[in-house]
């Protein structure tokens, strides 16, 4: 099951940084993850200052 991110994200970048497949983009209000991509290894919920990656339904 892949990641997603919340609204709470502020675009702060940590997560892009730490995401080993690079599947983490900057959309207009959040950043993004390509869900096909994403490996869920829960890296960018580790780093996320605010807590906005989270396990997708």
């Amino acid at each position: 099951m892949a990641y997603t991110i919340t609204d709470e994200c502020t675009k702060c970048g940590d997560c892009v940084d730490e995401c080993p497949v690079e599947c983490i983009s900057e959309g207009d209000a959040k950043m993004v993850i390509d869900a096909d991509e994403c490996v869920d290894c829960g890296s960018c919920a580790e780093v996320c200052p605010v807590g906005a990656p989270v396990e997708a339904d």
